[in-house]
């Protein structure tokens, strides 16, 4: 049951709207410094597994905080 607890909090559920954006939700203010980053490299190769490793399918990531200004990563 703990394995199965771990799995799905692991697991990463990206939202399609209307429009052609991904989102995913990779952290919270109680993380350490480390796990928002695992979480970002994790989502962001989930995302190109959809596309199969083709960057030129994806035009920009950023990564937004509800407090901040969006950062741009590609």
């Amino acid at each position: 049951m703990v394995a199965k607890v771990d799995e799905v909090k692991s697991t990463i559920k990206f939202q399609m709207k209307k429009v052609l954006c991904l989102a995913a939700a990779v952290g919270h203010v109680k993380m350490t410094d480390d796990e928002p980053v695992y979480n970002i490299q994790l989502a962001v190769n989930l995302l190109l597994s959809l596309f199969k490793k083709n960057w030129h399918n994806v035009r920009a990531l950023h990564i937004k905080s509800t407090m901040g200004k969006p950062q741009r990563l590609y």
